[in-house]
């Protein structure tokens, strides 16, 4: 059931509720709401269990006497056809007509799903975050992915989104690149291909290294100059930076992803010193070994290092700065890590140390783990390449639409583009995100083919150009598609009515995916959505006839399946082709 009709159907029953003698909101009413496990008894069911204390009545008493009163009511609601007390429960039957009435006229809308929850308040995430001078390897992806949709989502409910990618552009491992690119550096090379050369001289260092430990030495003296600001040193960071970014930026277009800050572990270097003394100052450390610890027993955690011996700082005391330094930058009121689950301890340390430093806004960041991609490899060895999946899934797609006559050559390869990617991204975001799934070439890119079942991306995509070929001609047989006002949907029969059942759900799923920072609550809608659409086109039931008015009200019926599967597409970051 809609929510509309579920805050109509608990406007009304409040209001039986406080002429009875009892005080229970509508709000409260739509929480204890329940679908009947027999749904001849009624589409929606409400226990009257909960009043009984309040009215000193049986439940079943108290549901006949709510029935009495809601009467007049329900007979001037168009959507509801009747309300009847069963035992201890008041069931409301929706009108068929004006249930699809009510869904489809609001399904067919730019508005559909969008909310005003957040509404003057800021979403600011933490998301993709990969290594400079390394390859954007597909660990990164579902980083990507998820923070990308979880984004969408939030902005859907009138959220202010802004996102940071917090680059890995510090550390030791610059000092071991820089050693590296004087002793086989290659110019030419790294104007061809700066990140492929430049992961290639940092495997090469580690190689050597392990026969000429004098490699390691150079390495740290060149990152000491480094830190020291040494010119030549931070000319060769900046140019290594630069390069990253602008291969990052290649891999990010193809996604369709974008951020609103490139700040990266160096940004903070300035501010870590203000930082320790923040932490010192609030009287919560303690010196272990020689290292600046902030001790964490009473939460059965390992203490968290804020300075090591040497004097280093660590992954936490950037943390806390970046976390100070986004407030003041968007005045959070919500902060998500979407970083893997091996790092949960990390931010339950993070968000502890800053809560006892007596900043009451920690309690506004969230970590949001994700588990791990498997069972995949390729030929570049160990880091699995990202750009090098995408290339590979376009491939396998331009293979599979490269016998369809109707497709120009330019189409093959930019449907092919999409596949892949719309293959790529979904498979993500279709487990639960806290599980490692394994990583399937023949399960991702089926249902790209005609009538080839899969519960995939390409599905989709293939069930959304299956509407619009619906939708194209309807119009050039008809014209104009009708206003949904002047759509008879009485017409309609029990299996539209299926359809209608799933696409009501649309805004409450849209809801949970941000209630729990979950994609897939989206994924796994939009794939019912679209099995129930299939089922309905293949069963022989007919979008366009010689009857007008039911002609008119399937397609309607069709351009509410096209805009909602339309739109999650677009919030999960999955292409949709125009043609397949």
């Amino acid at each position: 059931m809609s929510d509309a009709a579920r805050q109509s159907f608990a406007h009304h029953l409040a209001a039986a509720v406080g002429a009875a003698g009892a005080e229970l909101d509508a709000d409260a009413i739509v929480e204890l709401l329940s679908v009947p496990p027999n749904r001849d008894l009624g589409d929606l069911a409400f226990p009257c269990f909960v009043l009984a204390r309040q009215l000193r009545q049986a439940p079943p008493k108290i549901a006949a006497a709510l029935v009495d009163a809601l009467q007049p009511a329900i007979a001037d609601d168009p959507v509801f056809s009747a309300v009847v007390a069963t035992g201890p429960y008041v069931n409301v039957k929706l009108d068929p007509a004006g249930r699809a009435r009510g869904v489809l006229s609001a399904a067919v809308t730019d508005t559909w799903g969008r909310g005003d929850e957040g509404a003057g308040k800021t979403m600011a995430m933490d998301f993709s975050s990969p290594n400079i001078a390394k390859p954007f390897g597909i660990g990164h992806l579902r980083s990507t992915a998820i923070g990308h949709a979880l984004g969408n989502l939030y902005a859907q409910l009138g959220w202010r989104v802004v996102g940071y990618n917090h680059l890995g552009d510090w550390g030791t491992q610059f000092g071991k690149l820089m050693a590296a690119f004087e002793l086989w550096g290659d110019e030419a090379k790294l104007d061809a291909d700066p990140i492929q050369h430049l992961y290639e001289l940092y495997v090469q260092f580690h190689r050597d290294a392990e026969s000429d430990p004098s490699l390691i030495e150079q390495g740290r003296a060149w990152f000491k100059r480094l830190e020291e600001g040494d010119e030549a040193a931070h000319a060769y960071w900046t140019r290594f930076r630069d390069l990253s970014l602008r291969e990052f930026q290649r891999i990010y277009d193809r996604l369709g992803v974008s951020f609103d800050y490139f700040q990266g572990e160096a940004f903070y270097n300035d501010m870590l010193d203000d930082v320790t003394a923040e932490v010192e100052g609030a009287g919560i450390t303690t010196v272990s070994e020689g290292a600046l610890v902030v001790p964490l027993d009473d939460l059965d955690m390992p203490p968290c290092l804020i300075r090591k011996s040497d004097g280093a700082t660590l992954y936490a005391t950037r943390d806390i700065a970046a976390a100070k330094v986004r407030l003041e930058q968007t005045g959070y009121d919500r902060f998500l890590y979407v970083v893997g689950v091996g790092q949960t301890v990390h931010f339950r340390q993070v968000f502890a140390v800053l809560e006892r430093m007596g900043h009451a806004w920690a309690d506004r960041l969230v970590h949001v783990p994700f588990g791990l991609i498997q069972g995949i490899s390729t030929r570049k060895g160990t880091l699995v390449f990202l750009e090098d999946i995408l290339d590979r899934g376009r491939d396998l797609a331009r293979e599979i639409v490269d016998d369809r006559p109707h497709l120009t050559d330019e189409e093959k390869d930019r449907i092919a583009e999409q596949a892949a990617i719309g293959a790529v991204v979904f498979q993500d975001l279709s487990r639960n995100r806290i599980k490692d799934y394994e990583f399937d070439w023949d399960q991702m890119l089926r249902g790209l083919r005609p009538g080839e079942p899969g519960r995939t991306g390409p599905y989709l995509q293939y069930t959304n150009v299956r509407l619009n070929s619906v939708l194209d001609e309807y119009a050039d047989r008809v014209g104009d598609r009708p206003d949904p006002a002047d759509v008879d949907f009485a017409t309609l029969e029990d299996a539209d009515a299926a359809v209608i059942a799933e696409l009501e759900k649309y805004p409450t799923v849209i809801r949970r995916a941000v209630a729990d920072d979950e994609p897939s609550v989206l994924t796994r809608y939009l794939l019912d959505l679209a099995a129930a659409f299939n089922a309905f086109y293949s069963g022989g039931h007919r979008i366009l006839s010689d009857d007008a008015a039911l002609s008119a009200a399937r397609i309607t019926l069709v351009a509410a399946v096209q805009n909602t599967l339309d739109r999650g597409l677009a919030i999960l970051g999955i292409p949709r082709p125009e043609r397949m």
